[in-house]
């Protein structure tokens, strides 16, 4: 995640007082979380080498695989100490192939099992209010939370407002917004025949956007860690107003924890559900909408009266393509720890993926190189896929067990001898016929695989 840095330094100082005022559970050990807490910030709090050793070595004398979750997250605040504390990680699981933090988060992923120390919550939570008091809108994870506490990490960014979401943002008409680049990626919607176009230049840098479009309430949660733009339904049944959602701050398996303006419930941005928080357990799962990622030459000349996000949003920012995530989209690696159950894709390879309620799937993005039109089924539903590769673009159907096939017109497909015209809505076929859009969205395979094909992550 993209934003200032927050490093404290010095100022974690505040910990020895943040530490009075959070009572211990009744069975914490005080002297775990004080020898925990002095190996995760030592160098932040000025410590000598000789009391962090100490501590270490208290630790791992101690030979109890609960602390490691502490261990693992003294490797990410005090890099100097790597090798001593992985060393002490290795005596106390028996894990002898991992070294760095990220590597030792990947085992804590695999291992749940392992089961964090109680001392660990405190010092969790201690450390995360050190760097923003404004953390303690999410934390500590409450008793229904479907997500582990140890694998909840800091994303570089204040709470909240690191990455600051645009809600009811301004919006130009495409003749206003000369500077997008004809062929660079924006995310495309139309809901009742308003328009509008996204650009990724823009949303790179803020990830949450809260829009009213054709009448509908809807939340487009971009996790760029994800490679995936899920456009949500802001209303939930039971509740009066539609819900909007921020940016936490933190993350959880590479994937961003949103948060619900209303409650600070925390939310997975991949599935929809919320996973800490006041509505955690209420079995809310947002609906999906459709939503495409396209270039902004192809979906002007489909949509000449859409609408296109301003770049005046009120923040400064540097908004030219791929200025905060270029290297990282570019590269086979992830920026923070998370498997992928599946290894049948490589971790960032993009797939479509559509979920419906009798089963889920997804395609790789380059099987719709040579296939630009795929017939295929999930569970009891037929769906034709249409695909571009190079763009990044799929939309997808029912077709009610017809089989479509290409037509010359890019606008167009055959099924049975007639064409169907290819809308955002529907496909419109012979007289009245019309088959309904799915919704669905693209993804790096990672994620799709954890979090889709694989989920787990429940918390104790």
């Amino acid at each position: 995640m993209i934003g200032q840095r927050r490093w404290m330094g010095a100022a974690v100082v505040v910990l020895l007082t943040l530490a009075i005022a959070i009572p211990a559970q009744a069975d914490d050990d005080d002297a775990i979380h004080e020898e925990s807490r002095t190996v995760v910030l030592g160098q932040f709090l000025g410590l000598s080498d000789d009391i962090l050793m100490t501590a270490l070595a208290a630790l791992r004398q101690r030979d109890d695989p609960g602390v490691a979750a502490s261990l693992i997250l003294a490797l990410r605040f005090n890099r100097p100490a790597t090798q001593p504390i992985a060393d002490a990680l290795a005596a106390i699981t028996g894990e002898t192939d991992a070294r760095s933090w990220f590597d030792w988060m990947l085992w804590q992923e695999a291992h749940p099992e392992i089961v964090p120390h109680p001392s660990f919550r405190r010092l969790k939570l201690d450390l995360l209010l050190a760097i923003d008091p404004n953390f303690a809108r999410f934390l500590p994870l409450t008793p229904a939370a479907e997500i582990r506490l140890e694998e909840v990490v800091w994303g570089g960014v204040a709470a909240a407002e690191g990455i600051p979401a645009l809600t009811n943002p301004a919006l130009v008409a495409a003749g206003d917004a000369g500077y997008l680049i004809p062929g660079e990626p924006v995310f495309g919607v139309e809901i009742d025949g308003d328009a509008r176009a996204y650009p990724l230049r823009i949303l790179d840098w803020h990830e949450m956007l809260n829009d009213v479009v054709g009448g509908v309430p809807v939340s487009l949660a971009y996790c760029t860690l994800c490679g995936s733009g899920i456009l949500y339904d802001g209303r939930v049944e039971g509740r009066e107003q539609p819900l909007t959602f921020g940016s936490s701050g933190l993350l959880y398996r590479s994937n961003k924890l949103m948060h619900d303006l209303a409650t600070d419930s925390l939310w997975n941005q991949f599935t929809g559900r919320p996973v800490s928080g006041p509505l955690a357990g209420s079995g809310i799962t947002l609906k999906i909408l459709p939503i495409v990622l396209t270039n902004w030459r192809d979906w002007l000349a489909a949509h000449p009266d859409t609408r296109v996000l301003s770049l005046d949003t009120g923040y400064v920012r540097d908004y030219t393509p791929d200025a905060p995530y270029g290297h990282y989209f570019n590269s086979p690696d992830l920026m923070f720890p998370a498997l992928a159950p599946d290894a049948t894709h490589a971790l960032k390879d993009r797939v479509f993926g559509i979920r419906t309620a009798g089963g889920a799937k997804a395609w790789p993005l380059e099987d719709f190189r040579n296939r630009p039109v795929i017939n295929d089924s999930i569970g009891f539903t037929d769906v034709v896929l249409i695909g571009n590769a190079v763009t990044g673009t799929v939309r997808a159907y029912r077709r009610d067990g017809l089989t479509f096939a290409p037509s010359p017109a890019p606008d167009r497909l055959t099924a049975d001898g007639e064409e169907w015209r290819v809308t955002e809505n529907a496909l419109l076929g012979p007289g009245d016929a019309r088959l309904a859009r799915m919704a669905g969205h693209v993804a790096f395979w990672f994620a799709w695989s954890a979090f889709v094909d694989h989920p787990s992550g429940a918390s104790r």
